[in-house]
């Protein structure tokens, strides 16, 4: 059977609790600026020239939505629904609006503006001086969705564990069978949108919401699977190009199997670090070297193969739904303490922690059901944006991978709905060189598990324009992790351009 590393190319945050509710603001009225529709073709005019109509949505915020193109190459093709939402306490008079995106693919930018905002994700300077806005890509919440499988069908899809032992035959043909029917489901439920679901779709979406916005330039702050989509952007519109800064980089020329590799062995690492640091605190299920802190990990997994927890709703944690639960827990030091509680429960026969922490990644709500549709759309982009690879090239890969990341990469691979997908991909891999456009700022963590540092050194080289700004540190992703050298010169830039000083590495 044909196995994809399963890329995590997640949304940034922490996990936490529900903000409070931010009150409604007194606030002048903030007048709206006219669109921007110079040099847009005739056929695409009715699009750029749209005036969104803002309405209260959640506390403190408007939310809009405007009409896009499905096909952008075929604009009477029928349309979609773009969805954002900005801060209703706006600044007086805005530089111009900030869009936002934290990755994914299949992150929602409404859900993080929003929830950032509430827990002040985003320094005064921003506040001050953009219209932040965020916004649902095309197949993602809001926006015109991607739809597979009802909650039940998912639950199944991503917790049922396989029948057999770990890679028997039995085990693999469970595996096939549940990603060829995800597949399937997708095609039923949006198989007229699947072909459209791509990263220069969705770019040239963001395009639009600048022209309607009334932006000349594209301010943007990309995260993750962001850096990409705003690459791509650049590479599409470069004299659109305004302060384009991306955050946790990812190489737009590496393969799927490339991506799956480096992230697998990242987040070996990555659990190193954390087991070093776990060693150290008395809370810790693990006792001794690095090396048998590592085994006791291994022990744990293998003993939820053989029996898995059954949890207080029914369902049952395995070595899979563990092995995830480390995953997002591993995204920022923050959650180290919470994943030495999901170890520790999960080592004394009490799964709950650590099927929170699945549950978490998943966007499983409490008591059922899910709060967004990041599977969907995050397997829909993936689908159409990497060409499929082929079987010597997986069975390359779990070589590698034994050798190089020996406790987590059995547990980071999977069957591979995109075999089944109704529509071939479209996307090809390749550097960005983005030609002609403004000066972009990329920036790196050097212990990043999900987007290796090298890949953020990689985009710099790659982009005309680029200039890497470095953070030492563990997590995913810098903007906003406690590093005021960081912060600092990232809101520099995009405020007012300036460049930080060449090769900065801040901690």
């Amino acid at each position: 059977m044909t196995r994809r590393l399963l890329a995590v190319l997640a949304t940034v945050g922490l996990l936490a609790a529900t903000a409070a509710c931010t009150p409604e603001p007194d606030r002048d009225e903030v007048p709206n600026k006219p669109p921007v529709t110079d040099g847009v073709p005739d056929e695409l005019l009715s699009f750029y020239e749209q005036q969104p109509e803002w309405e209260d949505c959640a506390d403190g915020f408007e939310c809009a939505t405007i009409d896009a193109p499905r096909d952008w190459a075929n604009p009477d093709d029928g349309t979609i629904e773009l969805a954002m939402t900005r801060p209703a306490d706006r600044p007086a008079e805005p530089k111009s609006s900030l869009l936002v995106n934290p990755g994914g693919p299949g992150g929602s930018g409404i859900e993080y503006v929003q929830s950032s905002i509430d827990y002040d994700g985003f320094g005064e300077a921003l506040l001050d001086t953009f219209d932040i806005v965020g916004f649902d890509p095309r197949g993602v919440g809001e926006s015109t969705p991607v739809t597979c499988l009802d909650a039940d069908a998912m639950d199944a899809y991503l917790y049922d564990i396989p029948s057999g032992t770990r890679g028997s035959d039995e085990w693999e043909a469970d595996l096939e069978a549940s990603a060829k029917t995800f597949a399937e489901g997708c095609d039923d439920s949006s198989g007229d949108l699947l072909p459209f679901i791509t990263t220069e779709q969705s770019a040239r979406d963001m395009d639009l919401l600048r022209g309607v916005l009334g932006d000349t330039k594209l301010d943007y702050l990309g995260f993750s699977y962001g850096t990409f989509l705003g690459a791509t952007y650049a590479e599409l519109f470069p004299e659109n190009t305004g302060n384009l800064v991306l955050d946790g980089a990812m190489d737009p020329a590496v393969s799927s199997s490339e991506v799956g590799r480096s992230q697998v062995v990242a987040f070996e690492k990555s659990l190193g670090s954390y087991l070093e640091a776990c060693l150290d605190s008395s809370a810790c299920p693990f006792r001794g070297t690095l090396d048998q802190a590592y085994d006791g990990v291994a022990s744990l997994l293998a003993r939820l193969d053989r029996s898995p927890l059954p949890t207080q709703d029914g369902r049952e944690l395995g070595g899979d739904a563990m092995m995830l639960g480390i995953v997002v827990a591993l995204y920022n030091e923050q959650n180290w303490p919470t994943l030495t509680e999901a170890l520790s429960g999960a080592s004394e026969g009490d799964p709950e922690m650590a099927m929170y922490l699945a549950d978490f990644y998943n966007e499983r709500a409490q008591g059922g059901g899910y709060l967004s549709n990041s599977t969907e759309a995050f397997t829909a982009y993936n689908c159409m944006d990497y060409p499929v690879e082929t079987e010597e090239q997986y069975q390359a890969d779990e070589e590698y991978l034994a050798e190089n990341a020996p406790i987590t990469w059995q547990y980071m691979l999977g069957a591979d709905p995109c075999q089944y997908w109704p529509v071939p991909p479209t996307g090809e891999r390749g550097e960005i060189t983005a030609a002609g456009a403004a000066p972009i700022l990329v920036v790196g963590t050097t212990g990043d598990p999900a987007t290796p540092f090298a890949w953020a050194e990689a985009l710099a080289d790659e982009l005309e324009s680029g200039q890497l700004l470095t953070r030492e540190g563990e997590g995913h992703t810098a903007y906003g992790s406690g590093s005021a050298c960081i912060d600092d010169a990232i809101e520099s830039f995009l405020i007012d351009g300036t460049m930080p000083e060449e090769g900065l590495v801040c901690s």
